[in-house]
């Protein structure tokens, strides 16, 4: 599997990611830098956490101008897949490729904590090697990962079946309908607030996160991701 990273000035855990693509398809991920207007062959661009630009005006909104996010669009709607985790996934909303957006904490604090999220389907590319209900570990570290979206938007994205996580237990950011984490129409881009890449090895903690990795590359090792 062919994997490029989006760096931004902020960024902070394209390491992380990295660790988790390689570990997971054995091939060392491309780094990709926000002012490159085009981008290499690839099967996946990952937007990873940090704090883009500083989080300036809102968490990812000029990370979504940047050169690269044209390539990015372009990518998207020429069926490519897409993950953006945490600040990688206030950029998608921001770019208008995932719905809604993520708004301050509630309680306007920063959580940086364990949660835990349960997987909504299992017929996509992210979901696939776990079962629809299955619940996982993952850190969280944002201060803005509250999800919000209008009633008709919910509605819509409930119906058509791209709400890919929501939190169990404790919704901890007061998300809309415990939102954690949601697909694109067409389930080839997947937003999510926690950081399944920080639990991909039993020295970090746990391997809650290493399913979805290892189901990506699977998915283009057999074919699947076309």
């Amino acid at each position: 599997m062919r994997a490029g990273i989006v760096v931004f000035p902020g960024t902070n855990r394209e390491r992380d990611m990295a660790i988790a693509l390689r570990n997971a398809s054995g091939r060392e991920p491309v780094m990709l830098w926000h002012r490159q207007d085009t981008l290499p062959e690839l099967d996946l661009v990952v937007l990873p956490g940090g704090f883009s630009h500083g989080d300036y005006l809102r968490s990812g909104a000029m990370a979504a101008h940047a050169p690269i996010m044209g390539p990015v669009r372009d990518f998207a709607a020429r069926g490519g897949y897409v993950l953006g985790v945490c600040n990688g996934f206030q950029i998608l909303t921001e770019a208008q490729l995932l719905p809604g957006a993520l708004l301050r904490n509630a309680g306007m604090r920063f959580l940086s904590q364990d949660c835990r999220l349960r997987v909504e389907r299992n017929d996509t590319v992210f979901t696939r090697n776990w079962q629809a209900g299955d619940v996982f570990r993952a850190p969280m570290a944002h201060g803005d990962g509250n999800y919000a979206a209008d009633a008709d938007t919910l509605d819509r994205i409930e119906g058509e079946g791209q709400v890919a996580f929501r939190y169990e237990g404790e919704n901890h950011n007061g998300s809309a309908r415990a939102i954690a984490g949601v697909f694109s129409a067409n389930l080839r881009v997947c937003g999510l607030m926690p950081h399944p890449e920080d639990l991909v090895d039993p020295l970090m903690g746990g391997t809650d996160g290493k399913p979805l990795f290892d189901g990506l590359v699977e998915s283009f090792v057999q074919g699947a991701a076309q």
